[in-house]
């Protein structure tokens, strides 16, 4: 008896199978990204590259709480310069997703040209960072501002372009505006700006006081997100956010996701 067949297809890029490798799990060693591609995952998403290196936050960037954890990482990056090192131990066959973030039109348009590699598949913009000042979320909230970015992106590059949206009051109206601009998907959904205090010292646990919420406790929030936009624009998706088992992979594709973003469960069994 032959095996199932898991390939899908995400804006003309075949994929074996529909598990992708969310964004920030993987450092900028080019072995680790080789070795998950070994692991099986469908796609790989790299760390979110801007134009120069960033340092990032110092410890702890990292509280775990009973709903999740939150992360502060900062961006820390190798810049956008690195990607063919960081693809350089990837077999031809791999599908890879370059995840772009910056805080300007002209940073996004270079990370646009320096992944219009051969080896990569996807961008992905990210707009909605929680916890970096100037970036993400403090974009994505200027609709106007954010479409001036995607614009200048899609006249760039010729890959498909996902926006990785974050929670806010107006999502939708920046899916349908985007699709306008040339978009041809979006990650749903990045984390949530959270807090977590240490009942000892009664202080943030985080040094950036503030961090992006992940695990369990977004998995409902992503799935509603996912849900809301292919309802309304029957788009291709890739649904991020905790998930822990396979229930949660149903929960999203039954949503409307084309793919699943893994991310959280690394922390539990790292690949």
């Amino acid at each position: 008896m032959s095996g199932v067949s898991l390939e899908i297809e995400l804006s003309g890029i075949k994929l074996r199978n529909p598990f992708i490798l969310a964004s920030g799990f993987i450092d900028d060693d080019p072995s680790l990204l080789s070795r998950a591609w070994k692991a099986g995952f469908g796609a790989l998403t790299t760390k979110s590259l801007t134009p120069k290196p960033r340092e990032g936050y110092k410890p702890p960037i990292i509280a775990f709480t009973k709903a999740g954890y939150l992360n502060a990482v900062g961006l820390s990056n190798p810049g956008v310069d690195s990607l063919p090192r960081l693809l350089s131990k990837l077999p031809r066959e791999s599908k890879v997703i370059v995840s772009i973030a910056g805080s300007t039109v002209d940073d996004f348009r270079y990370g646009a040209e320096k992944s219009n590699l051969d080896n990569v598949d996807i961008i992905e913009l990210n707009l909605s960072c929680p916890h970096v000042k100037s970036m993400g979320m403090d974009i994505i909230h200027d609709i106007s501002y954010s479409l001036d970015i995607i614009d200048a992106v899609v006249s760039t590059s010729d890959k498909p372009v996902y926006i990785k949206l974050g929670l806010t009051d107006t999502y939708l109206s920046l899916v349908s505006k985007a699709l306008d601009k040339g978009v041809s998907g979006f990650t749903i959904m990045n984390t949530i700006k959270a807090l977590a205090i240490d009942t000892a010292s009664l202080k943030p646990i985080l040094s950036n006081v503030y961090g992006g919420l992940s695990g369990p406790a977004i998995h409902p929030i992503a799935v509603r997100m996912v849900y809301e936009v292919y309802r309304e624009y029957q788009v291709p998706i890739i649904g991020v956010g905790g998930v822990m088992d396979w229930e949660d992979v149903v929960e999203f594709i039954a949503a409307g996701a084309s793919a699943v973003g893994v991310g959280s469960y690394l922390f539990l069994k790292p690949v």
